[in-house]
């Protein structure tokens, strides 16, 4: 994986409040229950997307074709998370999606120094098709793991975004305060202050 170093570039339209790479990829489109935002509109967007997410440490060649494979992985993500947060049956597709990118090479890891201090990051020549396995099997990993119980989703009304609640109360509302908290405790204070029949 890249260093956090490398993610000093953050695409602002970029969302990472997941907790995990799954998460955030599936968070590449935004506000699914109202218009949808796709995050990724084109191959370029994914490269810098998977440099921000911390899977490779420089923008790779993405085509077309792998910018399909990869919104593809995240709906599939998507649809395996829900299923499995509602106690529905899991589709076969999606299973099968997640799986069969899950079976291929992974990015492998390296330790680099940074400050005389050792760090990780993903070894040179890492690609397209060993960050979206590694994407995958962190969806196995995650939905198949004692986490899964733990993801959620965020309570305000027009963010669909998912995320791991890892406080200790599990009491996590909000993809984040930073978002969608202060816009909720917000609009609640100033409908406290708004005087009766105004």
């Amino acid at each position: 994986m890249a260093t956090a170093a490398d993610r000093s570039g953050d695409d602002p339209a970029f969302v990472f409040a997941g907790g995990r790479p799954s998460l955030d990829l599936v968070a590449t489109l935004g506000r699914r229950h109202a218009t949808p935002v796709e995050r990724i509109p084109d191959a370029a967007a994914l490269a810098r997307w998977f440099v921000a997410a911390g899977l490779l440490p420089t923008s790779p060649a993405v085509s077309d074709a792998q910018l399909m494979r990869a919104r593809r992985l995240r709906e599939a993500i998507s649809s395996l998370v829900r299923s499995v947060m509602s106690g529905s049956p899991v589709s076969g597709e999606p299973l099968a999606i997640v799986n069969g990118h899950a079976m291929r090479p992974d990015l492998t890891p390296q330790l680099v120094l940074e400050d005389g201090r050792p760090v990780v990051t993903t070894a040179p020549g890492a690609d397209v098709a060993s960050a979206l396995a590694a994407i995958a099997r962190d969806a196995v990993r995650l939905l198949g793991g004692p986490q899964a119980a733990r993801i959620k989703e965020c309570e305000h009304a027009d963010c669909s975004l998912l995320f791991v609640d890892e406080t200790q109360s599990g009491r996590r509302r909000w993809c984040s305060m930073g978002r969608c908290g202060n816009l909720v405790k917000t609009a609640a204070y100033r409908a406290r202050r708004q005087p009766p029949g105004g």
